[in-house]
């Protein structure tokens, strides 16, 4: 399968619940409540609070501007004549949504992650034109989800190497990535599998001296022949569960690495333990890997699934022969390890380790905003609750990322990222996907706002996606040739 370039941003509008209003502004209206207060009544809040569990019947939500002011019974907060009310009619109201781990390309890509409720998204693979998306909306330029982003993908030559990565092979040229990245403006680093341990000492080091954090895959070493299942890895897993990663992605990688590929239930538990033991958080990603199933068990057909649409089409041209690999394997030929994937994540949750919510989206056939609720699907079926899957993707996601004290709770001095959904998703995980409203930084968006936005996702350009690529390769020294 050939290499690719996977770089993806994902910025999500969560949608707020269609209301009974006074008036319903358009986002960018001179009538929306940016600067005014205003309240949300008759709702039902899953505050996601100090692990409560709890719903808070018949609350009022009280905002000025873009922060939350009170949480109260109803009948307890009474709206001046002059305040903006909507009406919930007995929905409920969340936290806004937070994906770890997307790949974004394009302005429209940001709507599409609104569109699905999704609030803050952590892009793992930068490039320049992120840190001017990231500027622009914090600026109020942009509509689009809080954005962290790593810088470009450090790697090392072998069997994981792709076009768009920063390629490192001994520890002075990883320092100086690490550097170049910092005075770019970068503030996290992504590494991944085909690290030496001298270059990834290197990041280590530097990054630590620049106050920078690291999150990805866990460095290998150079893969030699053999490896990993009659060879031990140059690094081992373990060694690398001291080094302060924000978090570890994909539970595919997780089993690869440090399970040598083994799926043993009972390796898994010893592992996560130990995971624990060193407080590092998991990203299971699990839908990526199920999507790789989804098309080998349709023969391709997934691949023209509702939604497809929204992908960039210069990362569609990329993947075409991923495309053609995995709709020509045998439908049952991953079924085991997708079943294992299941079963370790529920292994680590009964164990303790943190988890959090990413889906690799806007590569493959990973859908922007979509795919967050395809995750928390896979993560009821692994066998954790509705309300833990929730906790995942937004009072754990949140302060993994260094946010616990801003958003991932429906709580007063927290910033008024909101949703709100028809049914009770503490019964049922599919009820995240009856949005009917999104406040996003104390910013009101309607049903039609939110239909405007799925629209929206679809305008994405191929040109300017490229140009924006080959800016981002030259920028970090690479190429696509």
């Amino acid at each position: 399968m050939r290499s690719k370039v996977s770089v993806f941003f994902t910025l999500v509008l969560f949608t707020f619940a269609q209301a009974t209003v006074a008036e319903t502004p358009s986002p960018n209206s001179a009538n929306s409540p940016v600067d005014k207060r205003w309240l949300i009544k008759n709702v039902n809040v899953l505050p996601m609070s100090d692990r409560s569990y709890s719903i808070l019947l018949n609350q009022s939500v009280l905002i000025h501007g873009n922060k939350i002011v009170k949480v109260e019974p109803a009948f307890k907060i009474k709206a001046a004549s002059d305040i903006f009310v909507v009406d919930g009619q007995g929905k409920f109201l969340l936290p806004g949504l937070i994906d770890t781990h997307v790949h974004i390309w394009d302005e429209p890509e940001l709507s599409a992650y609104l569109a699905y409720g999704v609030t803050t998204v952590r892009n793992a693979s930068g490039m320049p034109f992120h840190l001017r998306f990231r500027k622009e909306i914090e600026a109020g330029l942009l509509v689009g989800p809080r954005l962290i982003t790593t810088g470009p993908i450090l790697n090392g030559q072998g069997p994981n190497t792709k076009p768009n990565h920063q390629l490192v092979n001994n520890a002075e040229e990883a320092q100086a990535a690490v550097k170049q990245q910092y005075e770019q403006g970068y503030r996290h680093l992504k590494v991944y599998s085909n690290l030496s341990k001298e270059a990834y000492d290197a990041i280590l080091m530097e990054s630590r001296r620049l106050g920078m954090t690291i999150m990805g895959h866990t460095p290998e070493g150079v893969r030699d022949k053999g490896i990993p299942y009659s060879k031990p890895f140059r690094i081992a897993f373990r060694e690398l569960l001291d080094d302060h990663f924000v978090s570890i992605e994909h539970m595919e990688s997780i089993v690869w690495h440090g399970l040598y590929d083994d799926l043993d239930e009972n390796k898994a538990r010893k592992l996560a333990k130990e995971i624990v033991a060193h407080s590092v958080a998991i990203t299971p990603t699990l839908v990526a890997h199920h999507n790789l199933v989804r098309v080998s068990q349709t023969q391709g057909q997934y691949l023209q699934r509702p939604g497809v649409q929204t992908l960039n089409p210069f990362i569609v041209e990329w993947e075409k022969e991923s495309y053609e690999f995995w709709s020509s394997q045998k439908p049952d030929s991953r079924k085991s390890y997708h079943e294992f994937y299941l079963n370790a994540t529920k292994i680590f949750h009964e164990e303790g380790v943190t988890l959090i919510t990413g889906t690799d989206s806007g590569i493959f056939t990973n859908i922007p905003g979509q795919s967050l609720i395809d995750e928390l699907n896979l993560f009821v079926m692994a066998g954790l609750t509705p309300y833990q899957a929730i906790e995942a993707a937004t009072i754990n996601s949140a302060r993994v990322l260094g946010l616990g004290e801003q958003v991932g709770q429906i709580k007063a001095g927290y910033i008024a990222d909101l949703i709100l959904i028809d049914a009770d998703p503490t019964k049922t995980i599919q009820a995240l996907e009856s949005l009917s409203g999104l406040v996003v930084r104390g910013q009101w968006y309607s049903t039609e706002d939110i239909s405007r936005l799925k629209q929206e996702a679809e305008n994405t350009s191929y040109e300017r996606s490229r140009r924006r690529v080959l800016e981002g390769l030259s920028a970090q020294g690479s190429s696509l040739d």
